[in-house]
């Protein structure tokens, strides 16, 4: 037996998404895993097990392997756990500005009727946005057994109906998947939802009540009910929303069973605000969008997947609404405030008016942010700066591309490694960075070498324990001391630098001397694919500046390089030794501190001395109030997450 002690950072903790990936992962190691949360323990390999232990964000797990494999198995899953992005929701990829954070987890309103004289209703505030539009009452019949029991000698056989539903809903769900959502966090969500429907615990206590001939349609949504039971009681808002998805995949099998069609959304004839009790993930994926004005229900809540889908596609949603449902299918018109949270029904024509007024207002302004996406932007004297993406897979290229990114600021090629049992092939890098230039020419695309250590290790690596893994064996360090491992990535990387706009940068570098040592395996690696015959091509090399030592060396590692890209979360952390995770710090951990643009301001002068450039590839790059004072200094280039690239272009047009 192999177990490790992890601290989660997985943004939210473990809850749908997540815990679907981190289920995929440890299925594909044959070790037995569990996790173990305080006195619970959990299957690794079970999403609904996993999803009941509520492990949040900061939470202690202890991750426990039995078998061949046990050490990679527990090494990739805690890398996986400690991972912040493995857990982030994924933001529209438009050119209209990022929405605002969503709401905390918030408690579901009792479903007491409550409506004010002129028709609001209030609930949660689940998507920002305001709508108005004609009302489609989506409230679907009841599910029910036609029959309790089954004769002894209908087990096998009904069984055997139940496992080929199973596998229907599954292909169905997979179709609407690869078929109807091409939203990378849309289908996510239909990933989580295929988990649960294949779910080794869900499906194992329904087939063990069948067997003692219990009605399939019946045991299903007995189990689905005891497990919805489940969730609800953590008394938690993300494990509400965990029933939503057991009741919504016990649904969609108890209607094969029976041989029913649900209604569904694609049957919205036209612009109109939908009124629910409930959405699943499934729903919302066969939706006509463009008919989906604003969402009413009155279950859910802000973590739910219907309200991620919606902040996905900017659709105004207010769940947990305290109305009685006959209330809603009663109104013709209503009015949609996803960022207060009420909803006003058959409103009055002076307060429609005003709404319809507020939406233009909304959309006018989405527009003006929209024109900048093929705008290069310039300050108002006249100084040019490139604001690019930051990536980690290139499912976020075409978000990147909408948003008007003009380049790749940071390609990170660690979660090319993660969540992997060997090490991926030079041919599989290649084809992947490949791909990625091709995507952005002639636009610059800067690749980041593997930025990996001991609190985030990968396949082929052994790592040892270190009691500071930020401060030991990472970054460059480590893949100066693994060549053979180092230069598998820096030839994949030179073969896509034949696509003509490549940029390599080193991670975590302290001193000159690393840098031409990193020079030097680019050369062995190119003199050894010129002898192959491999087209190649000669990539600009660059540092990320992210220690206090780099910024207090840059004059000597501007002589080695062609350009700087600070990285401001390390940096800030490294400057101010205060923990970005440890919240009793975070008063100290700030990108505005003195000391950290100080920092900055010290690399940009050694940057401008050796006539190159500088850009800024932290989360500071896509701060308003930091973006005039990053081009005062000398940055002329800022790398963010593609949804605050319209903003950023607009405060660098500002600037002065």
């Amino acid at each position: 037996m192999f177990e490790k002690q992890v601290v989660v950072r997985v943004s939210e903790g473990l809850h749908a998404r997540p815990a679907a990936r981190f289920v995929q992962l440890a299925k594909s190691f044959s070790a037995e895993i569990e996790v173990v949360r305080g006195e619970k323990t959990a299957n690794a390999k079970s999403s609904v097990k996993l999803m009941l232990l509520g492990v949040k964000e900061d939470d202690r797990i202890v991750i426990r392997a039995t078998g061949d494999d046990e050490e990679k198995a527990v090494a990739a899953l805690a890398v996986f756990a400690e991972t912040p992005d493995a857990g982030l929701e994924i933001h529209p990829g438009s050119s209209a500005p990022p929405p605002a954070p969503a709401p905390k987890p918030a408690a579901v309103p009792a479903a007491a009727p409550s409506v004010s004289k002129d028709g609001t209703v209030s609930g949660v505030p689940a998507s920002e946005g305001t709508a108005i539009g004609p009302v489609y009452a989506f409230f679907r019949e009841p599910v029910a057994a036609l029959r309790q029991a089954i004769e002894a000698e209908e087990v096998d056989s009904e069984l055997q109906r139940f496992r080929e539903a199973v596998d229907a809903v599954a292909a169905s769900v997979v179709g609407e998947r690869n078929d109807l959502s091409t939203d990378p966090a849309d289908q996510e969500i239909l990933n989580a939802l295929i988990e649960v429907i294949r779910d080794g615990e869900f499906v194992g206590r329904i087939e063990t009540l069948i067997g003692e001939r219990m009605d399939p349609v019946a045991a299903t949504l007995a189990i689905a009910g005891e497990l919805a039971a489940s969730f609800l009681a953590v008394g938690d808002a993300y494990m509400a929303a965990r029933a939503e998805d057991v009741r919504g995949a016990a649904r969609l099998i108890a209607l094969k069973l029976l041989g029913r069609e649900d209604v569904d959304l694609a049957q919205i004839p036209v612009p109109s605000v939908v009124v629910a009790e409930e959405i699943s993930a499934f729903d919302f994926a066969k939706a006509r969008l463009a008919n989906i004005l604003g969402l009413v229900c009155t279950t859910g809540a802000a973590t739910s997947h219907v309200a991620i889908m919606a902040r996905t596609h900017g659709i105004p949603a207010v769940l947990g609404v305290s109305a009685d449902p006959a209330v809603l299918k009663a109104a013709r018109t209503a009015v949609v405030d996803g960022k207060s949270g009420a909803v006003t029904l058959d409103p009055a024509d002076d307060v429609a008016d005003a709404v319809r007024a507020r939406v233009a207002a909304e959309a006018r302004e989405r527009d003006a942010l929209s024109v900048w996406r093929d705008v290069e932007p310039k300050t108002k004297s006249g100084t040019a700066i490139e604001v690019a993406a930051n990536l980690g897979s290139l499912k976020e290229i075409d978000k990147a591309l909408a948003a008007g990114a003009m380049g790749v600021g940071l390609f990170r090629t660690e979660f090319l490694f993660m969540e992997r049992r060997m090490p991926p092939t030079e041919d599989e890098q290649a084809a992947v960075y490949t791909r990625l230039a091709e995507a952005f020419a002639p636009r610059p695309v800067i690749i980041r070498t593997l930025d990996v250590g001991g609190d985030k290790p990968v396949a082929g690596v052994d790592f040892p324990h270190e009691e500071n893994p930020f401060l030991g064996w990472r970054g460059i360090r480590m893949c100066l001391d693994r060549p053979d491992f180092f230069k598998t990535q820096l030839s994949a990387i030179l073969r896509a630098a034949a696509v003509g706009n490549v940029k390599i940068m080193f991670p975590m570098v302290v001193e000159a001397a690393e840098i031409r040592r990193a020079k030097a395996l680019i050369e062995d690696c190119a003199m050894e694919l010129r002898a192959q015959g491999i087209a190649h091509g000669s990539p600009g090399v660059g540092v990320m500046l992210e220690t206090p030592a780099a910024a207090l060396m840059a004059d000597e590692l501007a002589e080695e390089v062609e350009f700087f890209s600070i990285g401001t979360n390390d940096l800030t952390q490294y400057v101010m030794a205060a923990d970005r995770m440890n919240p009793r710090v975070a008063h100290l951990n700030r990108a505005d501190h003195p000391a950290v643009l100080k920092a900055v301001e010290i690399v940009c002068r050694a940057a401008e001395k050796a006539g190159i450039w500088v850009g800024v590839c932290g989360e500071a790059a896509a701060r308003p109030d930091l973006i005039p004072t990053f081009i005062k200094l000398g940055v002329r280039e800022l790398s963010m997450s593609p949804p605050s690239i319209p903003r950023a272009k607009t405060c660098v047009a500002e600037a002065d």
